[in-house]
């Protein structure tokens, strides 16, 4: 779902430039649960490149949904069934690979559930 036509919810922890435009209703509950906890936030900053040509065209790269950089940790949700995420699992992997500095967390449907059942959070299946 793309909130482009949607009314902007102000974020108070949210440490970007432009407005955050969310790709998912998942991602847009994430930020809320952000600024109720007071987590400064960005909303995918920065974007990974997992694999160049000989050219150096990019072939595979990865955006994060969130960087919390009080925290350093990049994170990123889904709401596919745990079977699904496989792409994402082998993304998450290869970046650790080629980027061992940098942390980065996947959120699965099973974490927002528990979320959505600690905080009362409406979330779409």
């Amino acid at each position: 779902m793309n909130n482009q036509g949607a009314e902007e919810e102000r974020y108070a922890y949210y440490r970007g430039r432009k407005p955050p435009r969310f790709v998912t209703e998942s991602e847009r509950e994430a930020a809320r649960i952000l600024d109720y906890y007071r987590i400064p936030w960005m909303y995918e900053p920065r974007t990974f490149i997992l694999e160049q040509d000989e050219a150096g065209n990019i072939l595979e790269a990865f955006t994060p949904d969130f960087y919390l950089p009080e925290l350093d940790v990049y994170i990123e949700v889904t709401q596919m069934k745990q079977s699904l995420v496989t792409d994402k699992n082998r993304k998450v992997r290869k970046m650790a690979e080629k980027y061992p500095e940098v942390r980065v967390k996947l959120l699965y449907k099973r974490d927002f559930m528990i979320l959505a059942r600690k905080y009362d959070l409406t979330l779409p299946m």
